[in-house]
C-alpha cells in the first residue's frame, strides 16, 4: 500500500479539477483573447475561475491575476511593488522564514539597492507583531510575511501584524504568501489587511503550473512579464485555460468546508503526534498551535536522507523540508531554534483531510522499524 504524506509539496488533483482541465483541453480549447465564440467560451471559463477565487477571498474578481504559480506571484508582488513604490522608500521588511521565492527575491532586491530587514522569531520561538512594526519606518515600501510556514507549520501573526503596521504606516504595501494557508485556514483579504496575496493551485488539489496574485484596488504593481495585454497587462502571456479551470474547480469544491476539514486534520495530527511521541528518538518540531496539515519531526541521531530512502523503499513518501530546496537545509529550522543533529534528522509529514489514520499508523510503524534498522 502506497502512503503519500508529502501534500505540502503537492496534492493529488481532485476529480473536479481533472474534469475541468480535460474539458478545457478537449472541448473548450479556444484562446481567451480571440474575438470569436470559441475565444469567448474560453474567456468565460477563465472568468468563472477568477470569480470563485475572488469570492473565497471576499474581493472583487477584477483583483485576481493569474500567474504560472506562487513563485511567480511572489516575484511579481515583491519586484512589482518595489518598482512601483521604491523610488523614495527603499526598505523592505520580511520574516526570516519565508519561502525561497520570497527570501531570494528579497536578496535580489537587496543587491540592487534596497535595504532588507529580516525579522526573526522571539526567544519563545514565535513571531510577534511588535517586532515587525518596530522594523518598519517611513522609508519602508513593502512588508512581506507568509501565513503558514511550509516546513514547520507555524502560523504567523499576519492579521495582527498587518493591522498594526497599517495603523502606524498606512502607505506600506503588505504582501502575504498564503500558499500553505489557502483553503486550510480562513483567508480574507480585508481581515488580513493584505494589499497583495499569493496563491497556488497545486497545493489545494488543483493542477501544477498555475497560481494567482490578489492585488487590492488602487495598489500599483509593475509587471515583470511583458509582451501582451493579458491579465490587464499585469501578466502577459496566453492564459492556460485548462489549468485555470482546474484551479477554479478545486476552489469551488473546498471553499465551503474549510472549518470541517481543519477539524479533521487536527484529529489526524494529534493521532500522529501521539503515535510518534512514544518513540524515544523522535522530537516533534511543529508547535501544538500550528497548522494541523504540516507536522515536522526529527529522528535524533539519524540523517533525514537515510530515513527518507528507507520509507521510500516501503512506498511511504514524506520529505525533509521544502520541495524547492531539493533536500538542502533552508535555515528555517534554525530560525525556530532547531539545530545540529536534530535539524539533520528532520522529516516533514504533510497531510490532507482525506488522509486516514491507517496511513499514519503505517508510517509510524515503518518509521520505528527504520530507526531500529539504521541503529543496528
Amino acid at each position: 500500500m502506497s502512503v503519500y504524506l508529502d501534500n505540502a509539496a503537492t496534492t493529488k488533483p481532485c476529480e473536479e479539477a481533472v474534469s475541468a482541465a480535460c474539458n478545457a483541453m478537449t472541448e473548450n480549447y479556444g484562446n481567451p483573447s480571440s474575438l470569436h465564440r470559441a475565444g469567448l467560451k474560453a474567456q468565460l471559463a477563465v472568468d468563472s475561475a477568477r470569480k470563485a477565487i475572488a469570492d473565497s477571498l471576499g474581493v472583487d474578481s477584477g483583483c485576481i491575476y493569474f500567474t504560472s504559480g506562487a513563485t511567480e506571484s511572489n516575484n511579481l508582488a515583491l519586484r512589482g511593488a518595489s518598482a512601483a513604490y521604491g523610488r523614495n522608500r527603499r526598505k523592505i521588511v520580511v520574516s526570516s522564514v519565508e519561502h525561497a521565492s520570497v527570501s531570494e527575491t528579497a536578496a535580489f532586491l537587496e543587491q540592487n539597492g534596497f535595504e532588507v530587514v529580516r525579522v526573526s522569531p522571539g526567544e519563545d520561538g514565535q513571531f510577534h507583531a511588535a517586532d515587525f512594526v518596530n522594523a518598519c519606518d517611513e522609508t519602508t515600501c513593502l512588508l512581506s510575511m507568509m501565513m503558514v510556514n511550509n516546513e514547520t507549520g507555524h502560523i504567523l501573526p499576519v492579521k495582527q501584524t498587518f493591522n498594526a503596521v497599517k495603523r502606524k504606516f498606512p502607505e506600506i504595501i503588505t504582501h502575504c504568501d498564503c500558499v500553505q494557508g489557502y483553503m486550510k485556514l480562513p483567508v480574507k483579504a480585508s481581515a488580513l489587511d493584505a494589499d497583495l496575496i499569493s496563491l497556488s493551485a497545486h497545493k489545494i488539489h488543483g493542477a501544477k503550473g498555475v497560481g494567482a496574485l490578489y492585488i487590492r484596488k488602487g495598489v500599483r504593481v509593475r509587471p515583470i512579464v511583458t509582451g501582451g495585454k493579458q491579465e490587464k497587462g499585469i501578466r502577459s502571456g496566453t492564459e492556460s485555460v485548462p489549468l485555470i479551470a482546474a484551479f477554479g474547480a478545486a476552489v469551488r469544491k473546498y471553499n465551503g468546508n474549510i472549518g470541517e476539514r481543519f477539524e479533521r486534520a487536527s484529529q489526524l495530527k494529534n493521532h500522529l503526534v501521539n503515535r510518534v511521541s512514544s518513540i524515544s528518538e523522535i522530537a516533534v518540531n511543529s508547535p501544538e498551535d500550528g497548522s494541523p496539515y504540516i507536522i515536522n519531526i526529527s529522528v535524533v541521531g539519524r540523517r533525514s536522507e537515510i530515513m527518507l530512502h528507507y520509507l521510500e523503499s516501503r512506498e511511504i513518501y514524506v520529505s525533509s523540508g521544502s520541495a524547492c530546496s531539493k533536500g538542502q537545509q533552508s535555515g528555517v529550522l534554525e530560525e525556530f531554534g532547531i539545530r545540529d543533529k536534530r535539524a539533520d534528522g528532520a522529516l516533514r509529514i504533510s497531510i490532507t483531510a482525506e488522509t486516514t489514520e491507517e496511513e499514519l499508523d503505517i508510517f509510524a510503524s515503518a518509521l520505528h522499524e527504520g530507526i531500529v534498522k539504521v541503529r543496528s
